[in-house]
């Protein structure tokens, strides 16, 4: 390679960490890891679906109405054709979070409605099935905040001059974020309290078989 040739190619790099080419690829690249890792979670709670709406309908069989509801939510859920260029669609966007939102209240209300069938809550698969929930719904909230914080970092960089005049040259736009407006209530996991007795309890059922 010619000595012009190299000097070229360096004055290059040095315009392009100068102007945040270089930066932009970095926090661009954490996003990216970080959208992996909310997919990851919500796939993870909606595997565990299929075997606890099974564990309760062997005990509550009554609640045909909320265990439709959780199997539908987790359906749509299943729908959505998730890629990486979802996270870069506003809109798109938008229906991901509203799916995973309705199967989250789903199951917070799936888990209500336990409380009132002592022998589901004293059986094993049930509360292995609901801890495994609520610690996937843990982790859900800790990818989502590091997603909206890797986001907001990325949209701050891309809006700075002289970041912007770059980004426009090649073609990075401002990325679409979940919204937080109700992020506390969204955030909060699932819970079943075994230590309470159940109140009003209905007849219970035998487990199917």
């Amino acid at each position: 390679m010619k000595l012009a040739t190299r000097l070229a190619l360096a004055v290059l790099v040095l315009l392009l960490g100068a102007c945040g080419y270089n930066k932009i690829q970095s926090l661009d690249e954490q996003t990216k890891a970080d959208w992996s890792e909310v997919i990851n979670q919500y796939q993870r709670r909606a595997d565990l679906v299929p075997n606890l709406v099974a564990t309760v309908k062997g005990y509550a069989q009554q609640e045909k109405d909320i265990l439709i509801q959780v199997t539908e939510a987790r359906s749509r859920v299943g729908s959505l054709q998730v890629t990486p260029a979802l996270a870069n669609d506003p809109a798109a966007l938008k229906q991901f979070q509203d799916a995973q939102s309705q199967l989250g209240s789903a199951l917070s209300r799936l888990m209500v409605v336990s409380e009132n069938y002592p022998n589901l809550k004293s059986d094993q698969s049930f509360r292995d099935l609901q801890a495994q929930l609520e610690g996937t719904e843990n982790r859900i909230t800790v990818a989502r905040n590091r997603y909206i914080q890797s986001v907001q970092a990325y949209n701050t960089y891309l809006r700075s001059f002289p970041q912007n005049m770059t980004a426009k040259m090649f073609g990075y736009a401002i990325k679409p974020n979940f919204t937080v407006a109700n992020e506390a209530a969204i955030s909060a996991p699932p819970k079943v309290d075994f230590s309470q007795p159940a109140s009003a309890a209905p007849p219970q059922a035998s487990p199917a078989h």
